[in-house]
């Protein structure tokens, strides 16, 4: 995936309040060590030790810090009302842990926090740029809604669009991107 931020996160960061921000299987640390660089307190959680390994590497070569947590998203505690921002680009996973991660991020979420996330659609599987193999695990917008419940959109789309971070990730894709805030009461 490279070492930039993902583009709908580096387009939508803006909206996120001042404070702690949640990045969801965070990999390699590209997008943490963006929102790091942007003024941010992050946290990057993800299941693979090298992964966040290489995500602190980047954030010391950028001269910024980030936490990182090694765990699995079904054992990490988002707690609630936690995160002024929580993100969540290309996290797929199965249906029922991701109702239950969905449920877990809008109680985690401050009043005014922002969620943004990305994720494939089951149209991906027509493009075969890359993206999970498994139908399940992919995202539509009206499911977003249902498992997002309490939280307000302010971004909500499917689109297609061309995707370039790092090598392996390239060609046009088809995703859902959400902008979405916890409501202040």
């Amino acid at each position: 995936f490279g070492t930039e931020p993902n583009d709908f996160l580096k387009e939508e960061a803006h909206r996120i309040p001042e404070g702690r921000v949640l990045c969801l299987g965070e990999g390699e640390g590209r997008n943490s060590v963006f929102l790091a660089e942007e003024g941010y307190e992050v946290v990057g959680v993800d299941s693979s030790q090298v992964g966040l390994d290489k995500a602190q590497a980047l954030a010391r070569e950028r001269d910024v810090f980030v936490e990182t947590v090694v765990s699995g998203i079904e054992d990490f505690d988002l707690k609630e009302g936690e995160w002024e921002g929580i993100v969540s680009i290309f996290f797929h996973l199965a249906p029922e842990l991701r109702k239950r991660v969905h449920a877990a991020v809008a109680r985690g979420l401050a009043p005014g926090g922002v969620l943004i996330l990305e994720a494939y659609t089951p149209r991906q599987l027509e493009m075969g740029s890359s993206g999970p193999s498994n139908p399940e695990k992919l995202m539509t917008l009206d499911l977003l809604r249902e498992e997002l419940d309490g939280l307000e959109f302010i971004v909500a789309r499917e689109v297609d669009r061309d995707i370039r971070e790092g090598e392996m990730h390239r060609g046009v894709g088809a995703v859902v991107q959400v902008v979405a805030v916890r409501p202040e009461s």
